[in-house]
């Protein structure tokens, strides 16, 4: 079996722009989080609970990246937080640039945190800065336990872990603990949350880490 890996620099200009988003948000004093996963793994539904258990206790702005329609934008909105949608129209991932874009239409004084759903897909987000402070992998029990391995990038690059769906595991083919471990190989200090948007298990906990970042980045 051979193995080719290909390796291209073409990501200049958006770290260029990436720079001056983070810049942006740096003197606006918002912390950014990039949440990114595979489709379907629970992303907009850990949003939810995220916004439910957060939304009294930090002032909080969404930005929706998806191919097309603004369905995952209602349901956010439907937590009284402001939510920015923007539709790639076949686009596979977010660039800094249109993050830049989405910003000339939010204001920034007084948010304390900013996050942003990327679009589905654990490629091309992992190398694709917008400025953020850090990125979120979302990934599911029904994936299986072997996406760390498959796509290292985006778990390398990634400060949190969440497993979602973990009240389906009796019924996958997805071991636990072979699946942290996985992922622990490839990011050491990834810092792991396991839970379930339906029963809520590890929600607060997941909830109250994120909210230490934010407060202690202040």
């Amino acid at each position: 079996m051979s193995i080719i890996t290909v390796e291209r620099k073409v990501l200049e200009k958006n770290d260029e722009l990436a720079a001056r988003n983070r810049e942006v948000f740096r003197t606006s004093g918002v912390f950014v989080v990039n949440m990114v996963s595979s489709p379907g793994s629970g992303k907009t539904s850990i949003l939810e609970r995220t916004l439910e258990y957060l939304k009294d206790s930090l002032r909080v702005t969404v930005i929706e990246g998806d191919v097309q329609t603004d369905l995952d934008a209602q349901r956010v909105a439907k937590f009284g937080v402001p939510v920015v949608q923007i539709i790639t129209n076949g686009g596979c991932h977010l660039e800094a640039n249109l993050i830049q874009d989405a910003l000339g239409t939010i204001n920034l004084k007084g948010v304390q945190l900013l996050i942003i759903e990327n679009v589905g897909n654990l490629v091309c987000p992992a190398n694709y800065d917008l400025g953020e402070n850090m990125k979120i992998v979302v990934a599911s029990t029904t994936e299986g336990d072997d996406k760390p391995l498959k796509y290292p990038g985006m778990f390398r690059n990634a400060s949190a872990l969440i497993i979602n769906k973990i009240d389906l595991l009796p019924y996958v083919n997805c071991h636990l603990e072979e699946l942290k471990n996985n992922a622990l190989r490839i990011n050491p200090i990834l810092n792991v949350f396991e839970t379930s948007c339906t029963t809520k298990q590890g929600i607060a906990e997941w909830c109250m880490w994120l909210k230490e970042q934010v407060t202690s980045k202040k």
